[in-house]
């Protein structure tokens, strides 16, 4: 696959707009029309940290790859993609992610840690960012090497 490297990708443009995503999302934490009394993000979630460091790294990757290459781009879709995805995936089944470090800390057995809605809606943006970085990583990077 032939990626010109003198202009802005699509690529790079997408993971400009992740980069964006994630340091949007660590400031939501931060303003107090968001998070009830009890710190919950839009009274579902319930920041951290940890969770802050992680969607921040997060958009700073994405950040670092667009700004180097299309390349380095797709590699951040392909691989961030799996790994978000899977940590949705593994929240959704047993309520606790590993990115987080929840299932490493969660009292066995986890086997459901929380009702499924909870689980659910708390998992359902990590799905769908995470196969969305997968769909653009192995699926649309197939296509714009076809039409090249």
């Amino acid at each position: 696959m032939e990626l010109s490297q003198s202009k802005t990708t699509i690529f790079q443009k997408l993971a400009w707009v992740y980069a964006a995503m994630f340091i949007f999302t660590v400031s939501l934490g931060y303003i107090p029309a968001f998070t009830d009394d009890a710190g919950m993000l839009f009274g579902l979630f319930s920041i951290q940290l940890r969770d802050d460091i992680l969607h921040l790294a997060s958009g700073i990757w994405a950040a670092w790859a667009a700004w180097r290459s299309a390349r380095d781009s797709i590699f951040y879709f392909k691989t961030f993609g799996i790994i978000y995805s899977l940590d949705g995936l593994l929240g959704l089944i047993t309520g606790y992610g590993y990115l987080d470090g929840g299932i490493f800390f969660a009292h066995f057995p986890v086997f459901p840690a929380f009702d499924f809605m909870t689980r659910f809606f708390a998992n359902l943006p990590h799905i769908i960012i995470g196969g969305t970085a997968v769909f653009i990583g192995f699926v649309l990077t197939r296509k714009f090497a076809a039409d090249a």
